[in-house]
């Protein structure tokens, strides 16, 4: 897994953030895909969802890469201690992105204006 919180980070508005951060596979039996949110962005989405979250401390998402856009959750990952967000294949395949390369993310928390 890698960390990205030296990724420059920007805010669109209250409930949105920009970021870019590199995909990576989950080292697990099952093939999942994740980017990792940066540091700053994940402390403060949990100062405003906490003992809001969902199962697993979950927080639900709206989310754009390139033209894809989908609901979704953030997994909080104590290894990082950040974020992460799955990337499904539909996605990866649609926005040509593989583990490794870079991906310029849009994200908007649900239920938490």
């Amino acid at each position: 897994m890698r960390q990205n919180d030296r990724v420059p980070a920007s805010r669109a508005d209250n409930t949105a953030y920009e970021f870019t951060a590199e995909l990576w596979e989950w080292d697990a039996k099952a093939s999942w895909f994740f980017v990792t949110v940066p540091v700053e962005i994940s402390d403060e989405i949990d100062a405003r969802t906490h003992g809001l979250t969902n199962g697993f401390g979950s927080v639900r998402v709206r989310v754009r890469i390139g033209s894809s856009e989908w609901a979704t959750s953030l997994f909080p990952d104590s290894k990082q201690q950040a974020y992460v967000l799955p990337i499904k294949k539909a996605v990866r395949v649609a926005e040509g992105i593989a583990p490794g390369d870079e991906a310029r993310v849009r994200i908007e928390l649900v239920d938490f204006s």
